[in-house]
C-alpha cells in the first residue's frame, strides 16, 4: 500500500511539472462549440477525467467479481 502511494505521488509530481511548463492557449472544439483554454486547464481536466474513468471501471469490475 505504501509503494502504491509513492508511485501515485511521483506520477502526480511529474504531471505537475508538465502542466506548469505548458501555459500556451489551445482551442477545444466539440461539434460547433469552441473554447479557448490554457493548456494547463486542458491537461488537468483530461487527467481528472482519466482518474474518474479508472475509478468507475475499477468499481464496476470489482462489483462483477463479487457477483460471480
Amino acid at each position: 500500500m505504501r509503494l502504491k502511494i509513492i508511485i501515485i505521488l511521483i506520477i502526480a509530481l511529474l504531471f505537475l511539472i508538465i502542466i506548469v511548463q505548458n501555459v500556451q492557449p489551445v482551442i477545444f472544439s466539440l461539434f460547433h462549440w469552441e473554447v479557448t483554454l490554457p493548456l494547463i486547464v486542458m491537461l488537468f481536466a483530461t487527467f481528472v477525467l482519466g482518474i474518474i474513468t479508472g475509478m468507475v471501471v475499477g468499481s464496476i469490475s470489482r462489483h462483477k467479481n463479487k457477483k460471480v
